[in-house]
């Protein structure tokens, strides 16, 4: 019962905490909002300048929601990966999925000269990339249910995803090799990752895709505890392997995929804050964790992402870059601290 009392106390702070990021991310940007404008124009006042309106109505407020969808869905695609292999380097991209999205993605950018593309990409603009990217991590994640289908042993398929992330990583250095500096330059800008460029009818489809992932991450509670053991002990329980693996892989695969299409190979978070979870929640129930996983990585990323926009400046610097640099010695601190690893 204390523990019960402990829990909602827990997640009463961290939606607090959501609460006071989103609000500080919508007030951080290249242009400075005073904090008593933008408060009275999120509860439809009016302020001095109209500008001002148009740029939390119509930018900095999608970006906060995509930031929230991007970071809560990457950190619970990481958990699903690190409970289905046991192994706490496990993360969302451990499945290639991620990479075939990536591959997607070049292939519309480096090998335009070759599939003809590059009409098509000034015209559709981040639409044709989201679609490049989505259709790339589905193939990937086709092939790999049908291999998961066939192979016993779940350490061999984390072993055949990363061969396959192997693949399209070669595949998409060959097509950088072969391109022109142009081509080159707007693939590097697209791997840096962001969560500012979605228009708002894109933000519905990534929330759907989120929705969806995180169902289907609540419908296997019974599996995930009983991975945490091993699947010969997942198995007396009745848990049915090939089922419960492949409802984990789907769900990895929309949630990891479908973000990657969006918003970028954003690195670190799906890895990072299952244990930063762990750390504070002191709990292996996926009961607790999965809410609690998906509002921590949903407030980090709002705290990278501000942190990423330079104050009074246009200039943004790669998501990617932040959350390393903000999480990574965090996490190596609490693992120092507590000196154990989490499995």
């Amino acid at each position: 019962m204390q523990k019960v009392g402990t829990y909602r106390l827990s997640f009463g702070l961290m939606a607090l905490a959501l609460v006071l990021s989103c609000l500080l991310n919508i007030s951080s940007g290249s242009v400075n909002i005073p904090f008593a404008d933008m408060w009275s124009i999120l509860f439809g006042g009016t302020s001095e300048m109209d500008s001002w309106q148009y740029i939390i109505w119509e930018y900095r407020i999608p970006k906060a929601l995509t930031a929230i969808l991007v970071g809560g869905g990457l950190s619970l695609s990481g958990l699903l990966m690190q409970t289905l292999f046991r192994n706490p380097l496990a993360g969302p991209f451990v499945l290639g999925i991620s990479s075939g999205a990536s591959l997607g993605a070049a292939l519309l950018l480096m090998g335009a000269s070759l599939l003809t593309g590059m009409g098509t990409f000034s015209v559709l603009g981040n639409i044709s990339m989201a679609l490049a990217a989505s259709i790339g991590s589905f193939l990937v994640l086709s092939v790999v249910m049908l291999v998961a289908q066939r192979v016993k042993d779940t350490m061999a398929l984390l072993i055949i995803g990363l061969m396959f992330g192997s693949i399209t990583s070669a595949i998409v250095s060959v097509l950088a090799y072969f391109s022109n500096a142009e081509q080159l330059q707007r693939f590097i800008f697209w791997s840096f990752g962001s969560v500012g460029n979605l228009h708002p009818n894109q933000i519905w489809l990534l929330g759907l895709i989120v929705l969806v992932g995180v169902v289907l991450s609540m419908i296997s509670l019974k599996p995930l505890n009983a991975y945490l053991l091993g699947e010969h002990y997942a198995q007396s329980l009745g848990v049915s392997l090939k089922k419960s693996r492949l409802i984990i892989i789907v769900a990895t695969g929309l949630l990891a995929g479908g973000i990657t299409a969006f918003a970028g190979p954003i690195a670190f978070v799906g890895l990072a804050v299952p244990h930063l979870t762990r750390q504070i929640f002191d709990t292996m129930e996926h009961k607790i964790l999965i809410p609690a996983v998906f509002l921590y990585g949903a407030i980090l990323m709002l705290l990278c992402d501000m942190i990423a926009q330079l104050p009074n400046s246009a200039n943004i610097l790669p998501i990617n870059a932040i959350t390393a640099l903000v999480g990574a010695p965090v996490v190596i601190w609490l693992l120092v601290r507590k000196r154990k690893m989490i499995f």
